[in-house]
């Protein structure tokens, strides 16, 4: 806006600066780095994020996020985008069922990494999945996300109960094999899951673009984050999940994402086209 209330005539340049900017600030004040994400869904999101607050300008949502923790929460939610679902794309479950785990079913000991869990859905659909084919007993399940709040709410187990018979569909064309409200409670409108099946997850933040590996997996889900970087980040994300991966463990990626045209595409076999699974080979 002017100072005389009118709106400002856009400027393409100009507003690039202000995101680059308003990036810079979270990345010093709060040490998340958004600044390699793909530019269109970021503007986006920002957009978004200007409208729901009712300011003019992004250096304004700038001076809010930096003197407000609580405009930056929000924010962060709309950059992080945390959608998930319990047995989310069920023949993915299915081909880790069948396909995956009968080659690591002698393992000693499993450990799977959710990179990106959001609220924590894929991660006790997994504990379900192993449970099943009675491997949990010698499993860890490491479920990290950059965000806190998505973080608390997965700890929880707690899931409102009309997502249940979604959930439950999804379950079932997982090849599930029992009852699924087996592994949950009912009580006040939500459903409290099994709270054995949280036993076996460590919920931690982590944040994919400057942290470090943490551990050696044999098996690491990282569904629907890379579409949002841009190449050069997800290049290092690449870099970072297959040093984090066990000789001959299996890397799950989304629908739209590939190991194809990176600098790892040569270490690793497709193990399944369909369902972006792939093997750690070299």
């Amino acid at each position: 806006m002017t100072d005389r209330g009118e709106p400002q005539a856009y400027d393409e340049k100009l507003e690039k600066i202000e995101i680059e900017v308003l990036l810079e600030a979270v990345f010093l004040r709060y040490g998340y780095d958004f600044r390699y994400y793909a530019y269109p869904s970021l503007r986006r999101r920002i957009w978004h994020r200007m409208s729901l607050e009712q300011l003019p300008t992004i250096s304004l949502l700038q001076d809010r996020v930096l003197h407000q923790r609580e405009a930056f929460e929000r924010l962060l939610a709309d950059l992080s985008i945390p959608v998930t679902e319990m047995f989310r794309d069920p023949g993915m479950f299915m081909a880790v069922r069948g396909g995956v785990l009968p080659v690591l079913k002698d393992a000693p000991f499993l450990r799977v990494w959710h990179a990106g869990c959001a609220s924590g859905e894929e991660a006790y659909s997994m504990a379900i999945l192993l449970e099943e084919e009675q491997l949990l007993g010698r499993s860890r399940i490491y479920a990290t996300d950059i965000s806190e709040s998505c973080l608390q709410r997965a700890r929880k187990g707690v899931i409102p109960i009309d997502r249940m018979r979604l959930y439950t569909k999804n379950y079932q064309a997982a090849g599930g094999k029992r009852t699924f409200s087996s592994y949950y409670e009912v009580a006040h409108g939500s459903a409290t899951l099994d709270a054995a099946l949280g036993e076996r997850i460590v919920f931690a933040e982590h944040n994919l673009v400057t942290d470090r590996s943490f551990n050696e997996f044999q098996i690491i889900f990282c569904r629907n984050v890379m579409i949002y970087f841009n190449a050069a980040l997800r290049e290092r994300v690449h870099g970072l999940l297959y040093e984090s991966l066990a000789p001959g463990g299996f890397l799950i990626l989304g629908g739209k994402e590939s190991v194809a045209f990176t600098g790892f595409a040569s270490r690793y076999e497709a193990w399944n086209d369909e369902f972006r699974i792939y093997r750690k080979v070299r």
